[in-house]
C-alpha cells in the first residue's frame, strides 16, 4: 500500500537513468523503479538517458519535422486534421487553446505553434480504424516528402515500445505486477506530434505563449526536445521551473489518466513553452502513450483504501479525452 505523504518541493526536473532496467536483475530494475515513483509524486516529470533510442533516430526526426513545417501552405492545409476521421493530421497556428481547462475564467488565447499528428499507421478498412479512435490510423501523409511516412512509422514504433517499458517501471513503482498496464495498451492511443513554435511575436494577446498552461490528457508522455529549450513545469509549490533540454534524454511526464489511476498519488503537472529566442524555430516530437480506447481508468488496488478512498469517479479513455479535446480545440472530436 503506497501511504500518503505531502510531495516534496523540488527546484529541477530529476535525471533517471534506465541502464539496467531491461533484464533479470530484478534489485537493479526496481532501485529505477524507486526514482520513477519519487519523480511521479513530488513533480510528474523526469527526465530519462540510457533509453535505447539511438541519437541518430531522434536527430533525424528532428530534421523530418523542419521540412514537414517548410512546406507550402498549400501543401499543408489540405492535410488539416479536421479532414480526417481521428484528427490525423496538420493543425495551423493558433487554433489549439491548451490553457482552456478552466471554464469559469476568461477564454485562454490561442497558442502560437503549428503541429502535426500521426498515429499507428493502420487501413482503413482495419476494424479498429473503423472505430474513429484518435491514435488508430486515418493518417494524411504529405505527397511532397517521399519518406515521410516511413520516418514516422518507425519512429512512432520504436517510441511505442519504450513507452511499454516504461509503464513496467511504473507498474512496478506502484507495488504492482510488471505486466499490470498491458492490458490497457494492446491497441493504445498512442499520437505522435510534430510542433513548430515560431519565435515569440513582440506584440501579442495577453498571456498568449507558444503553449499555454496545461496537463495532458493521456497516460504517459515521451517529449523530444531541440537545443533551444522553452519548456517550464510547475512544482509543489506551484512555482515554474525550467525543463532545459538535456542530451540523449527524453522528458517524460505524466497525464491525467495516470493521475486518475494513482488516485492523485502520481501528479499530472501543469506545463507551458515559450521560445524566448528571437530568431530561431523551436521544434518539439512528444509521443503520447495512452490506454485503449474503451479501458475503464479507475485507482490501481496500491492507491486506495480505506483511509485513501477513490478521488475519481471511474471513466473511459475516450470519455475524457473527448472532453479533453472539445475544451482545447472548441469542437467535438469524431471518435
Amino acid at each position: 500500500m503506497l501511504i500518503y505523504s505531502p510531495p516534496d518541493t523540488l527546484t529541477a526536473v530529476p535525471v533517471i537513468d534506465l541502464k539496467g532496467g531491461v533484464g533479470s536483475d530484478v534489485a537493479q530494475r526496481d532501485l529505477i523503479a524507486s526514482d520513477i515513483h519519487d519523480a511521479c509524486r513530488n513533480i510528474g516529470f523526469f527526465y530519462i538517458v540510457n533509453h535505447g533510442v539511438p541519437a541518430q533516430w531522434v536527430r533525424d526526426q528532428f530534421d523530418w519535422a523542419a521540412r514537414f513545417f517548410e512546406l507550402p501552405m498549400d501543401e499543408k492545409l489540405p492535410l488539416h486534421m479536421r479532414n480526417s476521421a481521428t484528427t490525423a493530421g496538420y493543425e495551423p497556428i493558433a487554433e489549439q487553446r491548451l490553457d482552456s481547462q478552466d471554464t469559469s475564467s476568461e477564454p485562454a488565447p490561442p497558442d502560437l505553434k503549428e503541429s502535426y499528428y500521426c498515429g499507428m499507421d493502420l487501413p482503413d478498412t482495419h476494424p479498429f480504424s473503423r472505430r474513429r479512435v484518435r491514435g488508430i490510423g486515418h493518417n494524411q501523409w504529405p505527397a511532397a516528402l517521399p519518406g515521410f511516412r516511413d520516418q514516422m512509422v518507425a519512429y512512432h514504433t520504436a517510441l511505442r515500445g519504450l513507452s511499454d517499458h516504461l509503464l513496467t517501471l511504473v507498474a512496478r513503482s506502484l507495488e504492482l505486477e510488471a505486466d499490470w498496464f498491458a492490458k490497457f495498451h494492446d491497441w493504445p492511443g498512442s499520437v505522435l506530434r510534430l510542433v513548430r513554435y515560431p519565435p515569440q511575436p513582440e506584440t501579442t494577446e495577453f498571456n498568449q505563449i507558444g503553449a499555454g498552461a496545461h496537463t495532458d490528457w493521456g497516460g504517459i508522455t515521451l517529449l523530444a526536445q531541440d537545443s533551444i529549450g522553452g519548456l517550464e513545469v510547475q512544482n509543489a509549490a506551484d512555482e515554474w521551473v525550467s525543463a532545459p533540454p538535456v542530451e540523449g534524454s527524453f522528458v517524460v511526464n505524466l497525464g491525467d489518466l495516470m493521475s486518475r489511476w494513482t488516485n492523485g498519488v502520481y501528479r499530472s503537472n501543469m506545463h507551458r513553452v515559450l521560445n524566448s529566442d528571437a530568431e530561431r524555430d523551436r521544434y518539439s516530437i512528444p509521443f503520447f502513450h495512452s490506454p485503449r480506447f474503451d479501458a475503464v481508468i479507475e485507482p490501481v488496488p496500491s492507491c486506495v483504501n480505506d483511509e485513501q478512498p477513490a478521488k475519481f469517479e471511474p471513466c473511459t479513455t475516450s470519455e475524457h479525452m473527448d472532453e479533453m479535446f472539445r475544451l482545447s480545440y472548441g469542437y467535438e472530436a469524431t471518435s
